[in-house]
């Protein structure tokens, strides 16, 4: 069986896309894949894949099957499972999930909690942008 190293790439339906241009403000939850590139104030609980793009910004707690952030996060980020933090990254808060792989360059200000009891994996990213 191929095992995808992407975690967007094993979402399956349609994704929900935040344009860059968008800021919002309040309490998500929701369903499926979602690709956040704006500005958000408040919680998130989503039961799927979710990436903070990066240029985009995050203050509050980050809730998700899978997270990828490449933006700013001011909050912790709670996965189900696994967490990929790329280098253009900036979190001021805790990282939780089974599976955490860190890039060079990341900057993370906060604890780092691997549930499955291994240790966090670095990375050097490198896929194009």
């Amino acid at each position: 069986m191929f095992k995808k190293r992407r975690i967007q790439d094993g979402a399956s339906g349609p994704t929900t896309y935040i344009a860059a241009s968008t800021a919002l403000v309040g309490t998500i939850t929701g369903q499926g894949a979602f690709v956040f590139c704006g500005t958000v104030e408040g919680d998130c609980d989503i039961n799927g894949p979710l990436t903070l793009a990066k240029g985009a910004h995050w203050k509050g707690i980050l809730r998700a099957n899978d997270i990828v952030v490449a933006g700013t996060v001011e909050g912790d980020v709670v996965a189900k499972q696994r967490v990929e933090i790329l280098g253009s990254a900036r979190i001021t808060g805790s990282l939780s999930g089974n599976s955490i792989a860190v890039a060079e360059g990341a900057i993370i200000e906060g604890e780092i909690k691997v549930t499955s009891g291994e240790q966090p994996t670095t990375f050097e990213e490198k896929r194009q942008s």
